[in-house]
C-alpha cells in the first residue's frame, strides 16, 4: 500500500492491530492468559508444570514444537482444570473479551465444551451460564460484539454429542450462535453423531464442524453432506482435491467446487496448523490456493495461548509469507463477518458501522490512494 508521493505504507504489526478484525475460530480454553492459570490452579488446587508467567508461556509453547496433535493437547488438561467454576469461567470469558479488544478485533465467536469444566459439580447450564456472564459484561465494557458456540467432541458417544447440541439449542437468542463438532478426526467421522446434527437442522441453527485438519477431504466431504455444515473448521486438505501448480487452479474435484460454489467458509488457522503437524512448514499451506482462487477464507487463531499468537500475528504471518495487502486484509475481514452466525442486521451494522468505516480511516490517515 503507498501513500502520497508513492510512499510506501508498511503493513506493521501496530498498524494491522489497530485495523478491526473479526475472529471465527477461538477455543475459549485455548486462549488463558498465563497469570490467570496460575491464580486459578491455587482455588482449584491444580499443580501446574510451571510457576512462573513467563516458563509457563513458554512450556505451553514447546509442546507445539513437537508438531504433533498429541502434544499440542496437553496443555489443556491444565486450562480445563482451572476452569471448574463459574467465577473462574466468567472471569477467563470476561478477559477473553478484553484482549479481543486489544486486538483490534470487533466480533469474535469463542467456543467451549461444558463437557470439560463439569469436575468440581457444575452442570452443563451452569457452566454456559457462567461463560455467557463474562461475555455479557465484557462486550459492555469493551464494546466487542461475541457468539458463543458449543462444542461436542468426536470420542463422545453419540447420545453424549446429542446433549450438546441440546444445551445450544437452549441458549440459541442468549448469546449462544452455534453448535462444533471438534477433536481427533481420525477413526471418529463426524457421520457418527448425526443425531445431534439432525437436531441442530431441525431447530433451524448453525453448524461448524473441524474437518480436514488431521484427515483427508472426506472428513470435508462427510461435515458437509452428511451433517449439513455451514462453515469448516481448517479444511487444509480441501487441497487434495485441487492441482494447483504455482498457486493457480489447474484443476478441481467436485468437492472444492461445491465448496467454492456455495461460499462455504473455512477457518484457516495458520500458526495451529503448523503446531500441530498439519503442514510441515507454513510455506506448504493451502492458504493461498484458497485465497487467490476466490474461496471464502477467514483468518484466525485457533488456540491464542497454545500457538503464543494473536490474530494481529495471524495477519502478519500472512502478509510476510503470502504478500498480502491492505486491501487483501480488509476483504478477510468482511469475509470473516460476512461468515458469522450472528443475525444478518448484526452483521450489516458491524460492516457500515465497524468495519469499513475503520479501514478507510487508516487509508485516509495514511494518505493512501492505491491498496498496495
Amino acid at each position: 500500500m503507498y501513500g502520497g508521493a508513492g510512499k510506501r505504507l508498511e503493513l506493521t504489526e501496530q498498524l494491522i492491530r489497530g485495523l478491526p478484525k473479526v475472529q471465527l475460530h477461538d477455543h475459549l480454553d485455548g486462549g488463558l492468559r498465563p497469570e490467570t492459570i496460575l491464580e486459578l490452579a491455587k482455588s482449584h488446587n491444580v499443580e501446574l508444570p510451571e510457576s512462573d508467567p513467563g516458563k509457563l508461556t513458554a512450556w505451553f509453547s514447546m509442546a507445539t514444537k513437537k508438531r504433533t496433535l498429541k502434544e499440542y493437547l496437553k496443555g489443556f488438561q491444565y486450562t480445563t482444570a482451572v476452569m471448574q467454576t463459574e467465577e473462574a469461567l466468567s472471569r477467563v470469558a470476561y478477559e477473553m473479551m478484553e484482549d479481543m479488544k486489544n486486538d483490534g478485533v470487533v466480533y469474535v465467536e469463542t467456543r467451549l465444551s461444558p463437557l470439560f469444566h463439569t469436575g468440581m459439580g457444575l452442570n452443563y447450564d451452569q457452566v454456559v451460564e457462567s461463560v455467557l456472564r463474562g461475555l455479557r459484561e465484557g462486550s459492555r465494557v469493551f464494546n466487542v460484539k461475541f457468539g458463543l458456540i458449543i462444542c461436542a467432541m468426536r470420542t463422545m458417544p453419540p447420545e453424549g454429542s446429542l446433549k450438546m447440541a441440546e444445551v445450544a439449542v437452549r441458549y440459541r437468542g442468549q448469546g449462544v450462535v452455534g453448535f462444533d463438532l471438534a477433536g481427533d478426526e481420525v477413526g471418529y467421522p463426524p457421520k457418527d453423531h448425526l443425531d445431534a446434527f439432525y437436531y441442530i437442522q431441525r431447530n433451524n441453527f448453525n453448524i461448524t464442524i473441524h474437518a480436514g485438519e488431521a484427515f483427508g477431504k472426506e472428513s470435508i466431504w462427510q461435515a458437509l453432506q452428511y451433517c449439513g455444515t455451514h462453515r469448516i473448521g481448517h479444511g487444509l486438505h480441501l487441497k487434495d482435491d485441487i492441482m494447483a501448480p504455482g498457486n493457480h487452479i489447474s484443476e478441481m474435484g467436485h468437492l472444492s467446487r461445491y465448496v467454492r460454489d456455495k461460499r462455504i467458509p473455512l477457518e484457516v488457522c495458520l500458526s495451529s496448523n503448523l503446531d500441530t503437524g498439519a503442514v510441515p512448514d507454513l510455506i506448504y499451506h493451502p492458504f493461498p490456493i484458497f485465497y487467490k482462487n476466490g474461496f471464502r477464507i477467514t483468518l484466525n487463531t485457533d488456540n491464542r495461548l497454545m500457538s503464543n499468537t494473536t490474530l494481529t500475528k495471524e495477519f502478519m504471518i500472512a502478509v510476510k509469507l503470502f504478500d498480502l495487502t491492505f486491501k487483501d486484509i480488509e476483504k478477510l475481514t468482511l469475509n470473516g463477518m460476512k461468515s458469522a452466525f450472528c443475525h444478518f442486521p448484526e452483521r450489516l451494522d458491524l460492516i457500515y458501522t465497524s468495519i469499513k468505516p475503520g479501514f478507510a480511516q487508516i487509508k485516509e490517515n495514511s494518505g493512501s490512494t492505491k491498496n498496495k
